[in-house]
């Protein structure tokens, strides 16, 4: 019987009995073998109709233009989950393709019984999920394993404040956020399935490669935890004062775990809660992670466009329609910003930081975006080229956060309107002056020219 706390994290996309024959997982968005709620489904489901579990990966030959940095972390990171899964009695299967096409194919070789995924609010996972239902009767059932608090109980349209949101997620939480299950092992073991050679699928892959991997964040799920670990025992202390200065590295550097889903939400947010940090520290840091995280879902499951100047709320789009042929100071091409060859050094740093390490620290992240919309001829040219930077380079990139991030900033998402100014009309503008204040700039400059 499946626990009613674990059935609220359950959508069915297709609801039908279950068949005879073995349940499948489709894992895409949480790739881990522990603390993930919809594996743990996939494992109970199986174990009441006592047959084996298998978790199947889609590679497909190309994700929204990413390249080898974010792809060389994904595989690593599977690799280590595939061990862990066929250690605990599961099968893993990697088929490579789009999913539409390979995975319907799967289904039907092995006898499938019931497939299970995990929930991904962006357009191009949800339209595989779409075509994958129209392709196989089986029934399908989609967990949210990604967030705290399933994104659809939270709330079953976009919330439109930052305090809204805030107001409807604390209630739950104390319903939600409670121990995570133990590691998934089924009853029946799944036979057959063959190694991976995770090193030639890397090598096979026809991908952009020039945009070079990262080393300062080690992938995998041992890795994100021993991550979590030394944030919550050494840093986590002085959070957020050290976080907001990129000369103290204060920041958390979970993003690309918890992007690939190599790391649960609700694990940090426990150990966090544990931890002998201060009670402010933990209320800011956990702010971020469940509020503004879980927001991001909120708003991308919400608005199918929301990578464009539609996004943007009203005020903000006819407050910039009646600047779009003001005089711009500065103008750039996005061959100009990618290369990080403007006339203002720090957000040259910024973008340097990006290129170089897949990351821009959070503290530079809003006026890096900002100044794009002020040096681009309309808001729906800086959009695009802040979202391709941010997705080319960025290791934690293509994630419902980052897309929300930027609206907020270019269109002034969750916020208010601001005193209509030149080119940026009633959205909030970013100064260097701010960003002297808070820190020295002519540092940071040094610290990126050092990468």
């Amino acid at each position: 019987m499946i626990e009613p706390i674990l059935s609220m994290r359950v959508r069915k996309v297709l609801d039908r009995p279950f068949r005879d024959g073995p349940a499948i997982y489709w894992m895409s968005r949480d790739q881990r073998a522990s603390d993930n709620w919809a594996l743990e489904y996939a494992k109970q489901t199986a174990d009441e109709h006592g047959v084996p579990l298998c978790v199947v990966f889609c590679l497909t030959p190309d994700y929204l233009g990413a390249t080898i940095r974010q792809y060389g972390f994904m595989l690593r990171g599977l690799r280590e989950a595939e061990e862990r899964l066929r250690s605990g009695g599961m099968g893993f299967v990697l088929l490579e393709g789009l999913p539409e096409v390979v995975l319907p194919s799967f289904l039907h070789r092995v006898g499938a019984g019931l497939l299970v995924t995990d929930l991904d609010p962006l357009r191009i996972k949800r339209e595989w999920k779409r075509r994958v239902h129209i392709e196989s009767d089986l029934p399908f059932h989609e967990v949210d394993a990604h967030n705290i608090v399933p994104t659809w109980i939270v709330a079953p349209r976009r919330i439109s404040s930052y305090a809204t949101f805030r107001a409807r997620i604390t209630p739950l939480l104390e319903r939600f956020l409670n121990d995570l299950p133990p590691p998934a092992v089924p009853e029946a073991r799944w036979e057959g399935s063959e190694a991976i050679d995770w090193q030639g699928v890397l090598d096979d892959l026809r991908i952009d490669r020039t945009v070079k991997e990262v080393h300062w964040a080690a992938p995998g799920e041992g890795a994100g935890r021993e991550a979590l670990g030394r944030f919550c025992q050494e840093r986590l202390s002085a959070y957020p004062a050290d976080s907001m200065n990129p000369l103290l590295g204060g920041q958390s550097d979970l993003s690309p775990y918890l992007h690939f889903g190599q790391l649960s939400a609700q694990r940090v947010a426990l150990e966090v809660r544990a931890s002998a940090a201060p009670s402010e520290a933990k209320e800011h840091y956990l702010d971020q992670l469940v509020v503004k995280r879980e927001l991001s879902d909120n708003f991308c499951y919400h608005t199918p466009h929301y990578d464009t100047f539609r996004a943007f709320p009203k005020w903000a789009r006819d407050s910039m329609d009646k600047h779009r042929s003001d005089p711009r100071e500065h103008l750039y091409t996005a061959e100009e910003l990618e290369g990080a060859r403007t006339h203002d050094p720090l957000w040259n740093a910024a973008q340097t930081e990006l290129v170089k390490i897949g990351k821009i620290h959070g503290s530079l992240r809003a006026y890096w975006a900002e100044k794009i919309l002020e040096w681009s001829p309309s808001p729906e040219v800086a959009l695009s080229v802040a979202i391709h930077l941010n997705d080319r380079y960025g290791l934690d990139a293509r994630d419902p956060s980052g897309y929300t991030g930027i609206a907020m900033v270019m269109g002034g998402l969750y916020g208010r309107p601001w005193q209509s100014k030149e080119v940026l009309g009633k959205v909030k503008a970013m100064t260097y002056t701010e960003e002297r204040l808070s820190y020295d700039t002519h540092a940071f400059q040094e610290k990126v020219s050092r990468l």
